[in-house]
């Protein structure tokens, strides 16, 4: 296994330094990332469905893991995650880099927004083997080397250590081009108390581990694309308009509810922002 372990940082570290170790690492552990009341109303959420959810069916989902999607239906509290600063922040940072075209004569640089993606509870169980280090960014096919499209949030929900299953992941890989086939002694485990979170881009390599352990691992995840990318987790179905309206505006929008520069996503030719809003009777909430 490599020394090359997963940088920590506090909760009020600079969105400078978080961005630069993305940029170098792929990776980056912010510890206290929830705080425990948060973390709390999460569970008390989620955690009666999960327990009603079985396992996988197959080796990349896990025979002896539990996985459960539409969080943003689920619970409200999932704004804590999305708008976390140094998350949201990050992604916005490595996502939104501006592109040159040419557009009405002249080159200009158009930048892209971001959007939520996918959403899931991932629980692993003791006697769950290791899952198959991968890509993030293979659902969308991406060539590497390539810009950063995704960044993607694991929120501890309870302890991950190396005997439980913590998420493994290969620091630096992110760089490589698509002939460099990732190896297990590579990779290292995001081990982190619960409420830290490991935050990663798409390019990393990087994969569930083996539970060892006598408990069960649950980590929440979720993740940010670029908004002229289709989402993973389809969020018009996953989260229903009457619950959509119940988030601040900036949620709303990185639910998809929005258009991404130069003009993708709109709805009657506008802002599909302005449907949340017609579709009420009124006007949508800007909490």
């Amino acid at each position: 296994m490599t020394d090359n372990a997963i940088v920590t940082v506090h909760p009020d570290a600079d969105i400078d330094r978080v961005c630069a170790l993305l940029d170098h690492d792929g990776a980056v552990i912010v510890e206290g990332f929830l705080d425990a009341g948060t973390r709390q109303a999460l569970w008390d959420d989620l955690g009666p469905a999960l327990e009603e959810s079985g396992y996988g069916d197959n080796d990349f989902s896990g025979h002896k893991t539990k996985r459960m999607s539409s969080l943003f239906a689920r619970s409200r509290h999932m704004a804590a995650v999305a708008l976390h600063p140094l998350f949201l922040g990050a992604a916005r940072r490595l996502i939104q880099r501006p592109v040159p075209v040419w557009f009405g004569g002249e080159q200009v640089s158009i930048s892209p927004n971001i959007q939520v993606s996918a959403t899931q509870v991932i629980q692993i169980w003791p006697d769950e083997g290791v899952q198959c280090l991968h890509r993030d960014d293979t659902s969308h096919l991406r060539p590497y080397p390539a810009p950063t499209t995704r960044a993607q949030v694991m929120v501890a929900m309870s302890d991950f250590t190396a005997e439980n299953g913590a998420t493994m992941a290969i620091p630096g890989s992110h760089r490589w081009d698509d002939e460099r086939a990732p190896r297990r002694d590579e990779a290292v485990p995001a081990e982190m108390p619960a409420g830290s979170a490991l935050i990663w881009l798409g390019g990393l390599y990087h994969g569930g581990g083996q539970n060892t352990a006598t408990q069960p691992r649950t980590g929440l995840t979720l993740s940010y694309i670029a908004g002229n990318m289709r989402q993973e987790e389809n969020q018009y179905l996953a989260v229903p308009m009457e619950v959509v309206r119940e988030y601040p505006e900036e949620l709303q929008r990185l639910l998809g509810y929005d258009v991404c520069p130069p003009f993708l996503g709109w709805y009657e030719s506008r802002d599909p922002h302005t449907l949340l809003a017609e579709r009420a009777g009124g006007g949508a909430s800007r909490a």
